[in-house]
């Protein structure tokens, strides 16, 4: 499918989503949203991904949500078009893992789909930011409620207070992202991580997203009790008894999927 704001390259299992809309900084707008999320859905659906990079550009992974689109739009606007809504579920319903390549800007909706991604790997260069305070509302694709499960309240309320920017080391050590490279080495170490991902069996990856996320929707019993059954469920696969019998006879396992 040809895209108007996005670039998608399919290759060793991986799908590399980046988003293009250079002269805007890649910011948000309703047309390159659309685009994410069905290029999103495809590569979910596609026996050929096994794993999804969404990245941007040097300069900026997304610079925020497209102000101009949305300077007009009054309340009823807003509601009755459920603006950021269905894409965010959307992205929220993709069940293979999804790293985030961040470099340069991840501002406001930027840092926010980011957030949406299964983990971030970030590179020296990159800023993250809620800004929307400067402009007299607040985040709206969950720059409020997953930067607080991500960094905590105190480090939340100041970036949606204040709208100070976090730069990569502050953004690593609160644990926004799970690590930070050079620039040059962002693609490179991202690709890496995602063919690692690629070469582990996707009923067990896509169940340990689905558990992971599962820790923030309910209760550590709960949690614990759901984790348990998802593992126990494993056991009835055909990639658990290669998983095992490869570690136990020292060599690679081939995983099928089944």
């Amino acid at each position: 499918m040809a895209y108007e704001t996005i670039i998608v390259d399919t290759a060793d299992d991986v799908a590399t989503i980046r988003l293009n809309r250079p002269d805007a900084l890649n910011a948000l707008n309703q047309m390159l949203l659309n685009e994410l999320c069905t290029a999103l859905e495809e590569a979910d659906a596609s026996d050929k991904v096994r794993c999804i990079v969404v990245t941007g550009s040097e300069k900026a992974f997304a610079a925020g949500a497209d102000i101009t689109e949305m300077a007009d739009k009054s309340y009823v606007d807003m509601t009755a078009q459920a603006y950021f809504q269905n894409q965010s579920r959307r992205i929220e319903q993709i069940r293979k893992p999804i790293i985030a390549a961040v470099s340069g800007y991840a501002l406001g909706g930027g840092c926010e789909l980011a957030m949406m991604c299964d983990f971030i790997i970030a590179s020296d260069t990159a800023k993250f930011g809620q800004p929307e305070i400067n402009l007299g509302v607040i985040a709206g694709m969950g720059g409020t409620q997953r930067l607080a499960r991500y960094v905590g309240k105190s480090k939340a309320m100041d970036m949606n207070l204040t709208g100070r920017f976090m730069d990569a080391e502050e953004a690593l050590s609160s644990g926004l992202v799970s690590r930070v490279v050079p620039a040059k080495k962002l693609m490179e170490e991202t690709q890496s991580a995602a063919q690692k991902i690629a070469a582990k069996s996707l009923l067990a990856s896509m169940a340990a997203k689905d558990a992971v996320n599962r820790a923030f929707e309910t209760t550590l019993a709960e949690g614990l009790n759901y984790e348990r059954r998802t593992f126990y469920g494993l056991f009835a696969t055909q990639d658990q008894k290669e998983g095992m019998a490869a570690f136990q006879e020292k060599r690679e396992a081939q995983f099928r999927d089944k």
